[in-house]
């Protein structure tokens, strides 16, 4: 009796840790929820939103790495991103202003992408102070990212272009917030 309690108590915990794996793999490569602890991508994102992030959106990684297994088309000009920062052991949430092989140049808060300077910023990418930055061509790989809240942000004006690697996915919006209604990244 005892060694069949013994086999059993085994085979439960065998699947009990096989589930709590397969979930931690899903949550590392697939989607995960981050809670939001800045203003710098005001007013898209608030400080405390709580958004989900797509992780395939850019490539399937390897569980618990930054190394894709298959890689799809990068981050577009535009897109909410969920990055490693390339300074600190934290996570960052910025917009992608220009990628691989664009040039790129910031003067006072607005974005000169390729020698045209982007039109009035629409209310998402609220422009403002902060330091002016380039103008710099990003290799292959780079993407060069900025807070919405441009006065209020440390983002590639800062640290350079980051790696694809460091992205993280596809922020694909608020799932909580605690203040006014949400319309949109």
């Amino acid at each position: 009796m005892a060694n069949w309690t013994a086999r059993r108590i085994a085979r439960e915990a065998g699947i009990l840790a096989g589930t709590v794996l397969l979930l931690a793999s899903a949550r590392s490569s697939l989607a995960e929820p981050y809670h939001v602890p800045t203003g710098s991508m005001e007013p898209s994102i608030e400080v405390g939103d709580h958004i989900v992030v797509d992780k395939l959106a850019y490539g399937v990684r390897v569980p618990f790495t930054n190394t894709y297994a298959v890689s799809f088309a990068g981050p577009h000009v535009g897109d909410v991103v969920v990055l490693d920062s390339p300074e600190e052991d934290k996570v960052l949430v910025k917009r992608v202003v220009a990628g691989p092989g664009q040039t790129v140049e910031v003067r006072d808060g607005h974005v000169v992408l390729d020698g045209v300077e982007e039109p009035l910023a629409p209310a998402s990418l609220a422009a403002g102070t902060g330091p002016d930055y380039g103008p710099e061509t990003l290799p292959d790989d780079r993407y060069f990212v900025l807070g919405d809240n441009r006065g209020d942000s440390h983002d590639s004006r800062f640290f350079g272009a980051v790696s694809r690697s460091a992205i993280l996915g596809h922020a694909m919006g608020v799932y909580w917030r605690s203040g006014p209604a949400w319309d949109g990244l």
